[in-house]
């Protein structure tokens, strides 16, 4: 299969009398970049919200470790058996169900896979680049659209298969997001098998639309669109692509290498003499641990940028569109985003200073960590400086997109620490880390795609979101976002461990006794209770939002006109919502994407397309 050339790319330019889709092949196995891109965009929300409900549920136990858990205990109990166990009453009555040790564990490491790997990636990177890079860049599709409906039923077979691993005997996997060897091999439960596998096609989805992002932007451009013509968005997911479709291949094949360890009793990954259950495993040994981790984090430093890429640049389309005035610095973050997707693969061994590592090699990775940090802070910067002098426009998406930058600052900032070797030793695997990894990720990247979906929203469906009930749903997730990740900071610092199941209670200054040198004191247990309602305010915090996303699509404002943002980019100059083929004639970019409030111009927008 070959991609369009540019010379006969707009041959596929909309036609009133295509043929007509029945619902099968239009809304299931389309190969509309459109259709895909909503398809990618609906699972990813669900996703999100199961992945949202799995740490509900951790909270709870952290908060009230071994007390029943409110309204769904029985039915986890009836679904899952003994992963919820029952708790009696001093009379031996039955007061409900609470969550096991094992079960914490599941849900630990099914939400940090459901959230990266079937949430936020599928969202940031698949919905929104399906269906807003090939308007951006005036294409009529992607450059292999069959390829494209082949990579969504990949990511939905390997979201079936994650999800089913809860209803297996032994329940769902238990090693972390990470699936750390030898511990993913030696647990009882068949659910890390079903990761693996999921994660096998999970993998091959993003390498099918990694590989066709990248021909479709190379390829068909409209004509008079340059490299340096390009919106930052494009630039943003070009980088993404190319991040997935290096990084990948090394974990893929670790996964495959992990499975034959599980299922076919090889020891890719397996010492010898490996201890299991207080015996000598039986294992022909000979593999090294260490190898299993320098293959994920090959792929999981990338993929922290896989993550932020993305949502840097629908926060840089929005924030251009709502000051009213150029980005400043657009080649400073063009070549910023370069420079991010070339050194994320150097630094990824600061994930593991506790492995032993000698100081040469760690100085080395410390360095780069350093070094990353620098076109991530002209990034940060360039944005920050564009708001200077602009006639802003404090719309949802606007609040969305301001609200991402101090909270990536925050992310971004607290991660320096994690990346100096000395550091690092007393802040590895504490809430520290869990807080940094969050800031970066939820108030970070999340505010980043809700701005995106309030900004898009009525391109997609002809009709606007809500004003007022946006701006709740902002004012409420910033606050609860803060109330929920901030107070780990402290927990961390304080000594705090993560994935343990009862928050911490057994390293309590209430357990161990008050003259414990290094227990935690109460005030640091009671963080504990104080974020998992906070937690619970932040879903609450999200029911505006899903009312407003359904209402709004029968019966929010219509738009009266194409262009409602009065956008310079050509995903504004398309008929809403975009038809088949995209544009009503062929289009051609006379100038950069960002041409706002020019001098001597009518209006303060002059579109891509609009000749000089």
């Amino acid at each position: 299969m070959q991609p369009t050339t540019r010379e006969t790319h707009h041959a596929g330019v909309h036609e009133p009398h295509h043929e007509e889709l029945g619902f099968w092949r239009k809304y299931v196995f389309s190969t509309d970049h459109k259709v895909i891109g909503m398809q990618y965009g609906f699972t990813a929300l669900l996703f999100l919200l199961v992945g949202f409900g799995l740490m509900l549920m951790m909270r709870w136990q952290i908060a009230y470790p071994g007390q029943p858990l409110p309204v769904i205990g029985p039915l986890l109990h009836s679904i899952l058996g003994d992963a919820a166990s029952p708790v009696l009453d001093a009379n031996g009555a039955l007061r409900g169900y609470s969550i096991t040790a094992d079960l914490y564990n599941a849900l630990g490491a099914m939400h940090g896979t459901i959230m990266v790997f079937l949430a936020i990636v599928p969202l940031a990177f698949a919905a929104f680049g399906n269906f807003v890079v090939p308007l951006q860049i005036g294409a009529p599709d992607m450059a292999f659209p069959r390829v494209n409906m082949a990579s969504y039923h990949a990511y939905v077979i390997g979201g079936v298969i994650m999800f089913t691993s809860f209803f297996i005997p032994g329940g769902a996997a238990q090693a972390g997001w990470t699936s750390y060897s030898p511990l993913a091999t030696q647990i009882p439960t068949n659910g890390q098998t079903f990761w693996i596998i999921g994660m096998v096609f999970l993998i091959t989805s993003s390498l099918l639309g990694a590989v066709n992002f990248i021909a479709t932007i190379i390829q068909l451009r409209a004509p008079g669109m340059t490299w340096m013509r390009l919106p930052f968005f494009v630039w943003a997911q070009f980088v993404t692509a190319f991040l997935l479709l290096l990084a990948f291949p090394p974990l893929e094949a670790a996964a495959v290498m992990q499975l034959m360890d599980k299922l076919a009793h090889t020891s890719f990954f397996l010492p010898t003499g490996l201890a299991a259950g207080g015996a000598i495993a039986n294992v022909s040994g000979g593999g090294s641990p260490l190898l299993w981790q320098h293959l994920f984090w090959f792929l999981g430093h990338p993929e922290v940028y896989v993550l932020i890429l993305p949502a840097m640049g629908i926060v840089a389309e929005v924030i251009a569109n709502n000051t009213r005035k150029p980005l400043w610095g657009y080649k400073s973050l063009v070549y910023s985003v370069l420079a991010i997707g070339f050194l994320s693969f150097i630094v990824w061994a600061h994930h593991m200073y506790l492995t032993g590592m000698g100081t040469k090699i760690s100085t080395f990775f410390q360095t780069t960590t350093m070094i990353i940090s620098i076109p991530s802070v002209i990034i940060l910067s360039c944005l920050f400086i564009s708001l200077w002098g602009g006639s802003i426009r404090f719309n949802t998406p606007m609040l969305f997109a301001l609200g991402f930058l101090p909270m990536f600052g925050i992310g971004g900032l607290t991660g320096l620490p994690l990346g100096l070797n000395y550091s690092d030793i007393h802040l590895h695997d504490t809430y520290y880390v869990i807080a940094h990894f969050h800031y970066v990720v939820a108030p970070g990247t999340i505010f980043g795609l809700m701005a995106g979906i309030y900004f898009w929203y009525p391109k997609i469906t002809g009709r606007l979101m809500n004003e007022f009930w946006g701006k709740v749903h902002f004012w409420l997730s910033l606050i609860f976002m803060n109330l929920v990740f901030q107070p780990m900071f402290a927990q961390g610092m304080a000594g705090m461990l993560r994935r343990m199941s009862d928050g911490g209670a057994n390293y309590s200054l209430a357990k161990v006794g008050q003259d414990a040198i290094g227990g935690l004191t109460d005030s640091i247990m009671h963080w504990n209770i104080t974020i998992s309602h906070a937690a619970a305010a932040l879903g609450l915090a999200q029911i505006p939002f899903i009312i407003n996303f359904f209402w709004s699509m029968k019966h929010g404002k219509i738009v009266t006109s194409d262009n409602p943002w009065e956008a310079t980019t050509l995903d504004w100059q398309t008929p809403t919502p975009p038809p088949h083929g995209n544009f009503a004639a062929a289009p051609h970019a006379y100038r950069g994407p960002y041409d706002y409030s020019l001098p001597g111009e009518p209006k303060d927008f002059t579109p891509q397309n609009q000749p000089a």
